[in-house]
């Protein structure tokens, strides 16, 4: 459902339906921002998060991680997120956190 409310209002949206399949994507196709559900299969998303900060050609781009529980919050805090957005997910409160870490994308 989020990658659809996206695409229409205009972002272009791969998806990875795993945490490892998301890191090759990250690490193939350099994307402006990353949105990782905490809760994936195979690699979870924390751990998808720090491989994502500690590699050098994606340590950059922003990562939202989307949580349903204060650990989970804490664990994408640990992880290295740039922001995190709780689930059910508002949308304008998400686009808010998404045009705000791709504005600072753009003045770094």
């Amino acid at each position: 459902m989020i990658p659809r409310r996206l695409k229409r209002k205009g972002f272009e949206v791969d998806i990875a339906r795993t945490g490892c399949e998301g890191i090759k994507m990250a690490l193939s196709g350099y994307p402006d921002l990353i949105l990782i559900d905490i809760d994936l299969p195979i690699k979870e998303g924390q751990t998808a998060i720090k491989e994502l900060k500690a590699a050098e050609q994606s340590h950059s781009i922003p990562i939202i991680a989307l949580t349903r529980s204060d650990s989970e919050i804490e664990q994408a805090k640990a992880a290295g997120c740039d922001d995190y957005e709780p689930e059910p997910v508002e949308l304008a409160r998400l686009l808010e956190k998404i045009n705000k870490l791709l504005s600072t994308q753009d003045n770094a």
